[in-house]
């Protein structure tokens, strides 16, 4: 974690070391048994190297292209810029870059491999509908992602299972042509199966551990957003806000916007309860949320 005067969440620290090693053994033991049935994998790992490249050097770009955000400037947004200035002085970390989305949709995202290389968007959306002690609440809660770094985390820990996938489909088209008579090839025939069964394993536990640190990673950056400006009650008005107003979006811009879930303040599709199926969601819950953050008014004495 960045130096910063957000809380430090050594849970948060343990999960995310914890994933990334869990991801990358998964992919190590995919990877060997690719060449133990005769797969060339040089090629396509060159391919993925490149790819991990661009995607963590360039995630920023990405993020911002996919979302429609400009950046902005001091003189573009004046209010915006000095609400994220005073949170870094108040946190002691570097300034981002500012981005500001076209889109109804009520939301903000950071992205960036590095605090020095943060990019923190806001959507007209959300600047229209909030308060600007609601706004820096949120703002707050997304800066907390920047310092502990797990924005990064979160871009290398999709792309392992991302490359697994590649892999996978890419020696299944190598197999296709190569493979001669596949109906009359019972060896070739069994090493698809097998290719195909290990591939959907990597998938599914990839997908459910990304999806675990996830949701544990928008609940630290709910404590120390709201331990930093000391009014937990400010990040409750927002996500309350936010929920109620993606129900008066249209149902084509919430389906565009959900395939940014992962990044965002509140999902665009919102998880219901906190049964098995939220397994699957990128963020708690809004009542689990709420709760972690009555506890802590009550915590600092701020509770009305």
């Amino acid at each position: 974690m960045a130096k910063t005067r957000f809380q430090k969440d050594k849970g948060l620290q343990a999960r995310m070391l914890l994933t990334v090693f869990l991801l990358g053994a998964l992919y190590v033991v995919f990877v060997a048994i690719l060449l133990s049935v005769g797969i060339q994998t040089s090629v396509v790992l060159v391919i993925a190297a490149g790819l991990l490249f661009v995607q963590y050097f360039f995630s920023d770009k990405i993020a911002l292209f996919g979302m429609h955000g400009k950046i902005v400037t001091e003189s573009d947004a004046p209010d915006l810029y000095q609400i994220v200035a005073r949170l870094c002085a108040l946190a002691d970390m570097p300034m981002p870059r500012i981005a500001i989305a076209q889109t109804d949709v009520p939301n903000a995202f950071a992205t960036g491999r590095n605090p020095k290389n943060a990019v923190v968007c806001v959507t007209t959306g959300l600047w229209r509908r909030l308060e600007k002690p609601e706004v820096e609440a949120v703002l707050a809660h997304e800066l907390s992602h920047v310092a502990h770094r797990d924005v990064a985390v979160m871009t290398i820990a999709s792309f392992l299972g991302m490359v697994a996938g590649l892999l996978t489909r890419l020696a299944y088209y190598a197999m296709w042509f190569t493979g001669g008579d596949r109906e009359g090839n019972n060896n070739a025939a069994g090493a698809e199966i097998a290719i195909m069964l290990v591939s959907a394993i990597v998938y599914a536990v990839s997908f459910l551990l990304i999806r675990a640190l996830s949701r544990y990673r928008e609940l630290s950056a709910d404590r120390s957003g709201a331990i930093l400006i000391g009014r937990p009650s400010l990040l409750k008005s927002a996500l309350i806000k936010i929920t109620g107003e993606m129900g008066r979006i249209p149902t084509k811009d919430i389906r565009a916007a959900s395939a940014f879930n992962a990044f965002y303040f509140t999902p665009a599709i919102r998880p219901n309860g906190v049964g098995l199926g939220n397994i699957f969601s990128t963020h708690p819950s809004l009542e689990v949320r709420l709760a972690q953050l009555d506890e802590l008014e009550r915590q600092l004495g701020t509770a009305e």
